[in-house]
């Protein structure tokens, strides 16, 4: 871990742009719960135009995976559920 040297008035450079890195941050953070609201408000519309948020939440997580491994996920799952008697 690199050290920083404190000046008591806090005008040093590694100070300035430790505040920078921070500041940046928790924009950033801000605008992830903007962002979060959004989408909330995207899966509401959805429920109100009747469609299955939980799907919709399980579609979009099966979409940004790879088709291998989606293949193999339900693969798995149809495996387990006939191991239980379910299918």
């Amino acid at each position: 871990m690199a050290s920083l040297q404190v000046v008591e008035d806090g005008d040093d450079i590694e100070g300035e742009q430790l505040r920078n890195l921070i500041e940046r941050i928790e924009r950033l953070e801000e605008e992830k719960a903007v962002l979060a609201d959004h989408v909330r408000s995207v899966y509401a519309e959805a429920k109100s135009s009747g469609f299955d948020p939980k799907i919709i939440r399980k579609v979009v997580r099966l979409r940004k995976m790879d088709p291998r491994d989606v293949d193999e996920e339900e693969t798995l799952i149809h495996m387990y559920m006939r191991a239980l008697g379910m299918e």
